[in-house]
């Protein structure tokens, strides 16, 4: 595995990058607007590239202080079990161990299937003997 042919980057998709990226892993469309605001509004970024085509993303919204949120981690199925998606939770959990501090609580919501990969980096799956279920709501 050699990650070193690739970009690691701290920036934002472009707009039509993160469209296309969450369409291609089967996430549906992706209102325009909707997307630039909702890139706008995070507190970080990190891509990966290959040449200039991106190959995954990932991103942390939230208020910055008390709650964080893992979002769009995402890898092109193309390059997927390559590493990248490891390189993209470890520059996330770089950021969070620079902002996040003790008591901030950090979630995320993982597709189904990938819950493993989350506990390698200390997340617990809910329901457990301490928290309830958790819950969404898609408009």
């Amino acid at each position: 595995m050699n990650l070193n042919k690739y970009n690691v980057l701290f920036e934002s998709p472009s707009i039509e990058e993160f469209i296309a990226l969450r369409y291609k892993i089967g996430w549906g469309e992706t209102d325009f607007e909707m997307a630039k605001n909702s890139l706008v509004n995070s507190l970080f970024h990190v891509v990966i590239r290959d040449q200039s085509s991106i190959i995954g993303m990932g991103r942390v919204v939230g208020d910055g202080s008390m709650y964080f949120y893992i979002q769009d981690l995402v890898v092109d199925p193309d390059y997927q079990q390559q590493g990248i998606g490891r390189t993209l939770m470890t520059e996330i959990e770089r950021y969070l161990s620079d902002v996040a501090k003790k008591g901030s609580t950090i979630g995320l919501l993982a597709a189904k299937g990938k819950e493993s990969f989350y506990s390698h980096y200390g997340f617990t799956s809910r329901p457990s003997d301490s928290l309830g279920n958790g819950m969404c709501k898609f408009i």
